[in-house]
């Protein structure tokens, strides 16, 4: 519950209770003035009815906020699933169409002629092979290369070197 509601039922319970231990107050009659005649009625009663329809009118006032907000959030929720049922349809055109274009696209593609995709595919081939003997035969000269090092490197180690160090 609401801490609005709960203060409001304190209210009336207090006033309610108040009416209760002082009914005898409230049930003397007393001469009221209503500009224009007299009328004598129970005061306390006059008051502690006029208490009962405020209470009555702000009630209504409350259900009347609470129906109409509900009644908003519920055309909200329809224009929120209208729009994304609209969103959904939007997208679903937007697949089909790639679709559309990518079988499109696929069969121009394929409707090229296939020799010249064979000849591009046999260049690079070639390409590569090529790539590849160059290749073999750097890492064949890198190979020579190190192991004449390695063959001097052993020559002055043993003392076998027969060449004298460059001067400096």
């Amino acid at each position: 519950m609401r801490g609005r509601n709960v203060f409001l039922l304190v209210l009336i319970g207090a006033m309610s209770l108040l009416a209760w231990r002082n009914w005898a107050v409230f049930s003397e009659q007393k001469t009221l003035s209503l500009f224009f005649t007299e009328v004598t009625v129970p005061f306390g009663m006059t008051l502690l009815i006029l208490m009962a329809a405020l209470v009555v009118i702000y009630f209504l006032y409350t259900v009347g906020l609470e129906t109409a907000a509900l009644l908003e959030v519920k055309r909200y929720a329809r224009e929120l699933l209208s729009a994304r049922k609209l969103a959904d349809e939007a997208e679903a055109s937007r697949f089909s169409e790639l679709k559309k274009w990518l079988e499109g696209e696929l069969a121009a593609l394929k409707a090229h002629s296939s020799a010249g995709l064979e000849a591009k595919l046999q260049a690079l081939l070639e390409r590569i092979d090529q790539a590849e003997h160059e290749l073999r035969e750097d890492i064949e000269k890198a190979g020579n290369t190190l192991a004449a090092y390695i063959g001097e490197l052993e020559d002055q180690l043993t003392g076998q070197d027969k060449h004298p160090p460059p001067p400096r």
